[in-house]
């Protein structure tokens, strides 16, 4: 799992993981730095645009050049990887069902279907 350790959604999704008895690997962004392979695999899978979190505080702190300048994958993963707080989290690339975002309904159906 990809993320952040003090981010709510993280957290939650740990629980819910750990909840279940499932075993993972955490990779903190702001630790480790975000991996330009790992954010275009997670891009080809869910969509640049799902990938780039355009919701919270620090995309609404960026100005409006850095803004207009993510126009494709390779200028959103550019500037994930500098600002790693702009990655949608968790990221979860393993298993039989990626996921991206914590959505503890969906979580719990792919854990007791054993998808993850």
């Amino acid at each position: 799992m990809y993320g952040i350790r003090n981010c709510d959604s993280v957290r939650k999704a740990c629980k819910l993981l750990d909840e279940y008895c499932v075993d993972y690997n955490f990779h903190d962004y702001k630790k480790a730095g975000a991996d330009e392979s790992v954010l275009s695999d997670a891009c080809e899978r869910f969509g640049w645009d799902a990938v780039l979190n355009k919701r919270g505080t620090t995309w609404r702190k960026l100005d409006d050049e850095t803004k207009a300048s993510v126009t494709d994958q390779d200028h959103a993963i550019a500037l994930m990887v500098r600002e790693t707080s702009l990655i949608k989290r968790p990221l979860v690339l393993c298993g039989k069902q990626p996921l991206l975002g914590f959505n503890a309904v969906l979580w719990r159906e792919i854990l007791e279907k054993g998808e993850l």
